[in-house]
This record gives C-alpha cells, sequence and structure tokens, in this order.
C-alpha cells in the first residue's frame, strides 16, 4: 500500500508510476456472478464447454466490464490518498482499451500512474493511468485513464 497524506504530496507524482497492485485471479464464479449481475450471459464468458470447444480463446473470458470494474479494488487496495477530502468519486475515463481478453482462471494486476492532478470546484480531480496486466500474456487486459474526484 502507497500511502499519500496530502494533495500536494499526490501533485508531486504527476507524470509517474505511483505503484503496482496484488495479482487477483479472475475466477469463473466472478465472471458468472457478474453475468447475473448484468444480464450478459454470452456464452463465451458463462460456457466452459462451448467456449472450449467453440472460441478462439480456449475457455471462457471475462467481460471486458468486469475486468474494468476490477480497477476500484486494485487501485484502492494499492494507493491510499489522506489529502482531507471528505469523499472520493469516480468521475470517468477520458480512454478505455480491452487489448486483450482475459481467460477465466488467469491472473491480473494493476499498473498505476498518475498523468495529473487540477483543481475543480470543491476538491481536485486525480487523472490516473492504469494498465491491467494479465498473467504472463504480452498485451493488457485494460488501459485507461481513469478520472476520480477528491471533494472536500
Amino acid at each position: 500500500m502507497i500511502a499519500i497524506s496530502s494533495i500536494a504530496e499526490l501533485a508531486a507524482l504527476a507524470g509517474s508510476e505511483v505503484g503496482v497492485s496484488d495479482w487477483v485471479e479472475i475466477t469463473q464464479s466472478m465472471i458468472d456472478q457478474f453475468a447475473d449481475l448484468t444480464g450478459d450471459r454470452q456464452w463465451i464468458h458463462v460456457d466452459p464447454a462451448r467456449a472450449a470447444a467453440e472460441s478462439p480463446f480456449g475457455t471462457t473470458i471475462a467481460h471486458g466490464f468486469l475486468t474494468l470494474s476490477m480497477l476500484s479494488r486494485l487501485v484502492l487496495e494499492t494507493v491510499q490518498v489522506d489529502g482531507g477530502a471528505r469523499l472520493t468519486v469516480n468521475y470517468g475515463f477520458n480512454r478505455v482499451r480491452f487489448p486483450a481478453p482475459v481467460r477465466s482462471g488467469s491472473r491480473v494486476r494493476a499498473r498505476i500512474g498518475l498523468a495529473g492532478v487540477k483543481p475543480v470546484p470543491g476538491g481536485v480531480e486525480a487523472a490516473w493511468t492504469v494498465t491491467i496486466e494479465i498473467e504472463n500474456e504480452s498485451k493488457p487486459a485494460v488501459a485507461a485513464e481513469w478520472l476520480t474526484r477528491m471533494l472536500g
């Protein structure tokens, strides 16, 4: 865990890598639960037998949005900003790409950088560069610029 004690300390990290999360396994159970929550039950996600027989990936794969949603967990377990903000909210994305699928049973981790920090009404906005890597794969699962707002 990287602890950042102020907004000034956070801003000083702009343009650098801030941290790398631990590896997390993406299980079939996680994929199935996500499919149930979202209603996206496409066979490439939830039918291991058919995916083994018909999919170019040889197994089921995680939904891109499941992998993207892992950002909250991976970043929060890696970087803590205690800059006096009352709350931090997700403000969206400037860019999101899904270069490679995450096969069921694969492990992923986040490589977290900080593009910049700027003042906004009531607080600051941080632009995080996040790459979700797949263990033993050359391409990442997600490459994104994620915006969060820390509000006083």
